[in-house]
């Protein structure tokens, strides 16, 4: 499925582009104090945290945003998060983002699994699996 790789930040600014990107329940990261913030809020609350590294300038990122964004207000019991990998480029190089979008899935702040690549398909098969698997250790 499409994905993009890393590439060189451009002299012009995406920031504009940023918007389609954000709604629904989308929460935005722009710092890495902004994401220890909203793990903790996850842990605390006992959320799963699925964080969307992605770039405004990623076809395939852009065309799976109003899905995520979609997804985020049909399970509220998931924190979604939105990660741009040019505005935290340090941060993303230290999740090794090699392609983007990439969505890690993360229950008290350790990975459970990951998506490379934009799947709406499969982003649906693991949501419902980490959501089963939720669900039977509630049981």
């Amino acid at each position: 499925m499409g994905h993009c790789f890393s590439r060189a930040r451009s002299e012009q600014s995406d920031s504009d582009q940023h918007i389609e990107f954000v709604g629904g329940n989308v929460h935005p990261v722009t710092s890495k104090e902004d994401w220890d913030q909203k793990l903790s809020e996850a842990k605390r609350d006992g959320k799963i945290v699925i964080a969307n590294f992605s770039a405004a300038w990623c076809g395939p990122c852009r065309m799976l945003a109003p899905f995520y964004c979609e997804l985020s207000e049909k399970y509220p019991s998931l924190m979604f998060l939105l990660i741009d990998v040019d505005e935290l480029t340090e941060f993303s190089t230290s999740w090794d983002i090699k392609a983007t979008p990439t969505f890690f899935f993360l229950k008290d702040g350790q990975q459970i699994d990951k998506l490379v690549g934009a799947n709406k398909p499969e982003l649906m098969n693991k949501i419902n699996a980490i959501l089963d698997s939720a669900a039977n250790s509630e049981k």
